[in-house]
């Protein structure tokens, strides 16, 4: 049967990622992929000892709706320590599939038909399209280039009696950088007493290069009106896993969750079993100095090419200026660097709602060392 006639499309704009096509494009061309955000070595063999345990000692069936209850509490000695916030574990945390999906659960639960959504561009690609999922509007504001910072002052005009949401990502994907003191403190200003909450998306959270961990956590009153995104899958190099989490104030939670239980229900129970046992022993304060060398590597290996750099403070991805190269647009030109040159990237321009045109291409310097040695070999001939 032809539905082409009845099947009207919700997302008709949308089609194959530009992660999937760079991926795909990598493979059949044997080039290096440095464009999809994952790491290329293998995570802590005691983590995989300890879903092995999970999977052998019974952790088989449905895992708690809300989450393995140990993991939650470890959680919540995480956000104490690290960001002095009290978050109760029973209410006020929930495991989710992924970090993906605790956004769509959140955007889901707090957003309606006809709200606006504040969305900062360059941004993560599923921000957009779950907005429309709900029948509301992303409202685009536009990052300062080449710093990447927030205009408060357009947001500030911007903001409406529909503005029920605005989305933040700290340390940012794509662009490496990281919201400072004054940015949580001028956001704090712009939303307490109003109807808007932030979606705090911290998958990165505990890759900052050069000072402490930022979260809205931090921030009292921010963090009345938030909910928070984190991933274990960033933390452990575990993508694949699809294991992320949400915190948020009780009575948010509730609501979270009811949306949550008919998306996913419950999450993977033996890996939850074994994140629960690494948390306890493993050091995640060594986590910026390891990736903060691999980026550092990656920069050293390319020195004396034709890109320019453009400053990196957390996550795990590298911005280079390509304008000193080639006047091509950023499409064509990581197609072409992909396929003539062996080096798989992801263009900047997909993260726009509007395409700025700045030349700038995407890598991932989550990688071995041997990798990130090999693409610099290749950059260095472009």
């Amino acid at each position: 049967m032809d539905f082409s006639a009845t099947l009207r499309s919700k997302l008709p704009r949308v089609g194959t990622t530009i992660f999937t096509k760079m991926s795909a494009l990598a493979k059949a061309h044997g080039a290096i992929n440095l464009s999809q955000g994952f790491p290329d070595f293998d995570p802590d063999p005691k983590l995989l000892e300890a879903v092995q345990e999970g999977l052998q000692g019974g952790h088989n069936q449905y895992a708690p709706m809300a989450g393995n209850l140990h993991l939650r509490q470890l959680l919540a000695s995480e956000f104490q320590s690290m960001h002095g916030a009290a978050f109760d574990p029973e209410r006020e945390i929930t495991i989710t599939a992924g970090a993906t999906q605790a956004i769509s659960t959140a955007i889901h639960t707090i957003v309606r038909e006809e709200d606006e959504v504040i969305i900062f561009t360059p941004a993560y690609d599923c921000y957009a399209p779950i907005v429309e999922l709900v029948g509301a509007k992303p409202v685009y504001v536009q990052l300062t280039y080449p710093d990447y910072s927030v205009p408060w002052d357009l947001v500030v005009k911007l903001i409406n009696h529909r503005t029920r949401m605005l989305i933040i990502n700290t340390p940012h994907n794509p662009s490496g950088t990281t919201l400072k003191p004054e940015d949580f403190e001028r956001l704090q200003r712009i939303i307490t007493g109003s109807n808007i909450i932030v979606l705090s998306d911290e998958v990165y959270r505990h890759i900052v290069f050069g000072g402490a961990p930022l979260s809205v956590a931090n921030y009292p009153e921010l963090a009345k009106q938030s909910i928070i995104v984190g991933s274990f899958g960033k933390t452990f190099h575990v993508t694949g896993w699809k294991v992320g989490y949400a915190l948020a104030p009780a009575e948010m939670m509730e609501e979270f969750r009811k949306v949550h239980q008919y998306q996913v229900f419950s999450v993977n129970s033996a890996a939850q079993f074994g994140l629960a046992k690494h948390m306890q022993t493993t050091q995640l304060h060594q986590l910026p100095a390891f990736f903060e060398a691999k980026r550092n590597f990656f920069l050293e290996q390319l020195a004396g090419s034709r890109f320019k750099v453009l400053p990196s403070s957390g996550g795990y991805f590298q911005l280079l200026d390509y304008s000193a190269i080639s006047s091509e647009n950023d499409i064509d030109f990581a197609e072409r660097l992909t396929k003539e040159h062996g080096v798989a990237s992801i263009p900047m321009s997909v993260f726009y709602h509007a395409d700025p045109d700045h030349k700038v291409l995407r890598f991932c310097f989550a990688k071995k060392e041997s990798t990130l040695a090999a693409a610099a070999k290749k950059l260095l001939a472009v």
